[in-house]
């Protein structure tokens, strides 16, 4: 049985007007979205929508789950595994008010997992989805998109490859253990944060974090300069049917799939 959404409004109403995609940097691009392939649908609604505080949206024929910085796409599959064992392991968000969170956890049967840190704990979702949550009372909004974690064996080669593939701005960033601790590559509206791992990974693609996306500004010029510096889609440019949007795939050197778009948030009425 859904839980009811009525006690979620003081926490979701603030987010709608800031709830969009952050301006690109110099080269066009900003972070997009994160999709998920999930067996039960409704009950990752639940999650997004009434644990998370996400607002549900649509454009013509495309589903989307809204947050400042970031949408969360959901698509019914069975996926091969769960994030951990992936090149991108989880990811994550930073909410206002961290007790209170927790509490809209717990009155939507969801148990967070606690950690050493009271400014961090760990969401557990169906289909082995886990999201780390970050405590910011400065943050601008209850709830914001954070970061995204890829595990690698060569953190300075990925943050080559995506400062030049997407200007991507290398550094470090600020966690709960204190300033500069994670090495990272930044993007309007969240961060690439990168963990020294060994042994082999499984690429994104087929698992139940399928893909990343990123919001890019003239798609169609954009991938001529990446088909020129050797990057290989998986097809041709296309348009969802009854939208402005547009959309291609492809896979990094690390096995992150990648889909590209241009206008995937509705327009504004």
């Amino acid at each position: 049985m859904r839980v009811p959404r009525l006690s979620l409004l003081a926490f979701v109403a603030p987010v709608v007007c800031l709830a969009q995609l952050a301006e690109p940097n110099s080269m066009g691009v900003a972070m997009g979205h994160i999709h998920l392939a999930v067996q039960d649908v409704e009950a990752q609604r639940h999650l997004w929508i009434d644990v998370m505080g996400g607002t549900a949206i649509s454009n013509g024929s495309i589903e989307l789950i809204r947050f400042p910085g970031v949408f969360v796409m959901l698509r019914q599959a069975t996926a091969t595994g769960p994030p951990a064992g992936s090149v991108v392991d989880h990811f994550g968000f930073s909410v206002k008010d961290m007790p209170t969170f927790i509490a809209r956890c717990r009155a939507n049967h969801v148990e967070p997992e606690l950690t050493a840190n009271p400014k961090q704990v760990y969401v557990p979702g169906p289909d082995g989805i886990r999201v780390e949550i970050i405590a910011d009372p400065a943050l601008d909004a209850p709830v914001r998109f954070n970061h995204l974690h890829i595990y690698t064996a060569d953190i300075p080669a990925v943050q080559a490859w995506y400062a030049k593939t997407f200007g991507a701005a290398s550094g470090k960033r600020p966690s709960v253990l204190g300033p500069g601790t994670i090495d990272a590559a930044d993007l309007p509206g969240g961060n690439i944060s990168l963990r020294r791992e060994d042994k082999p990974l499984a690429p994104t693609k087929g698992r139940s974090l399928d893909h990343i996306g990123f919001e890019v500004k003239n798609l169609e010029a954009f991938t001529k300069r990446l088909e020129a510096q050797g990057v290989k889609f998986e097809a041709p440019l296309r348009q969802i049917a009854n939208t402005r949007t547009r959309v291609i795939f492809f896979t990094d050197p690390w096995g992150v799939y990648i889909e590209l778009t241009e206008s995937l948030a509705p327009e504004s009425k």
